[in-house]
């Protein structure tokens, strides 16, 4: 049986471990503002579908 190397993580499937940056430059932006701005849009677009939906004959 082999022996495993210590003192590496392991990746599994090749995928890259981000860490948080503390970063000023970088844009901030609430969870709260983004799921937000998700149901303002999916309301607009259900809207538009109902104003501008075209009856089957």
């Amino acid at each position: 049986m082999a022996k495993k190397k210590s003192g590496r993580l392991i990746s599994s499937a090749g995928l890259v471990n981000y860490y948080d940056s503390e970063d000023r430059r970088a844009i901030h932006v609430s969870p709260y503002a983004v799921i937000g701005v998700a149901v303002c849009i999916g309301l607009i677009i259900i809207v538009m579908n109902l104003l501008f939906s075209h009856p089957v004959a």
